[in-house]
Formats: structure tokens, sequence, C-alpha cells
């Protein structure tokens, strides 16, 4: 069985993901973390979800990101959005995806797995510049120049199962594979109960998801 890292924020995205990768036979080893992100309690949700699908190990990593201080998922003085942007949302997190691509990327080099998963979506979305295709096809270049695994012969691949689904597609694939989505916390200023605040962006798009896809939303809410 082939070893596979899979990012695992908690919320419905991931959760899809790591099913999706389980169900495609892979040994999985899923990785959260904690950035000191306004939404905390999404790392609860990760580990209820990584023990679900019963992966072979669950870390989460220290990365302190509070510093950066122009988005609102780390600085509390801002607020979160609730209406809808043509730019990028003041949600968006500095070079959030490619720190933690290559946190997985090590972790992929120190276990020998040659696979490396991630929930990025391109089509129900908040408009993040490292969610697109030509972003992940990029990192996977710098992937396989930069580390030893590649250099001797064993690329390391980029899988991206979402990044071309409608929200309503991943919840309904999510269901076949057995993805619990009351235990996915993907609002952006949840409580420290994981309850969602239901107008955020985040939000928003969730709700439309479960709404097009005729499943009733299992959603917490504040």
């Amino acid at each position: 069985m082939s070893k596979a890292v899979v990012l695992l924020s908690g919320g419905l995205d991931s959760a899809t993901t790591l099913a999706i990768a389980k169900n495609e036979g892979y040994e999985c080893y899923a990785l959260s973390v904690n950035y000191h992100q306004r939404h905390i309690a999404e790392l609860e949700a990760a580990k209820k979800i990584a023990l679900l699908f019963k992966v072979q190990d669950h870390k989460t990593v220290e990365m302190d990101l509070s510093w950066m201080l122009t988005s609102a998922l780390t600085n509390p003085d801002l607020k979160v959005p609730t209406e809808l942007t043509s730019h990028i949302p003041i949600t968006y997190v500095p070079a959030r995806n490619t720190l933690m691509l290559t946190l997985a990327l090590g972790w992929a080099e120190v276990i020998g797995a040659h696979d490396i998963f991630i929930g990025v979506n391109a089509v129900d979305y908040s408009g993040y510049p490292d969610c697109r295709p030509e972003y992940i096809e990029q990192f996977q270049k710098m992937a396989n120049l930069a580390t030893k695994s590649a250099v001797e012969g064993q690329n390391i691949q980029l899988h991206t199962p979402l990044i071309h689904l409608s929200k309503e597609a991943i919840i309904l694939q999510g269901m076949k594979l057995g993805v619990d989505y009351s235990l996915t916390v993907s609002c952006y200023q949840a409580d420290k109960n994981g309850r969602a605040c239901g107008v955020c962006d985040s939000c928003r798009l969730r709700q439309n998801g479960f709404k097009a896809a005729g499943v009733n939303d299992p959603t917490s809410y504040q």
C-alpha cells in the first residue's frame, strides 16, 4: 500500500480529500497546521475526521502566522467579511498553501511517501491565488527540484481531486465515501465549540453546496 500525506484542515474540502485518498487505497498520514487561525476549532474537527478514517498517523504542526496582520484569519482586529468581493478577500493568508505544502513535502520525504493530497478548489472558492491549477502545477515542478527523493528518481506527485469540482459535487462524492460532514468546520469565525456564523464567505459557499446537492445541512450554527 502506497503512503500519502493528506493536508487536513478539518473543513469540508479536506475531509472529502482524505476520504478520496483512502478510497484510492493509500495509507494516509494526515497533517494539520495550527497557524494561530481565529477558527481554531477546525483543528478539533480534524482530529475527529482523522479518527473516522483511521489514518496511519495524524500530526498537528505549530506554525505561528499571527504576525501576518493583513489577514482576517490571523488578525482578530480585522472583521471577517460577510459580503462577496471581486478582489482577493481579506481572509487570504499570505503564502499559506505554499507553507503547508512545504511541510507536507518534508513529511513525505521522512516517511517515504511519494504522494501528497490537498483539497484546493478553483470552482466554488474564495478567489485565493494559491488554489489555482497553475499554482499547483508550479509547486509540483518545485517539489521535484527540491527533494532528495526526486533527484534520486522517485518523483513526488501532488493530487488535487477537488480542484475542478463544485461544492455540490464535492458533497455528493464525500457522502458516497462516508464523510460525516457534521464533524467538519468550515466557518472563518467559528466559536470554540465549532459552531458556524452562517454569514461569512466560507459559510455561504458551504450552505449553497448542501442546498444544490439536495442534502440536509448538518452544520451547527451559532
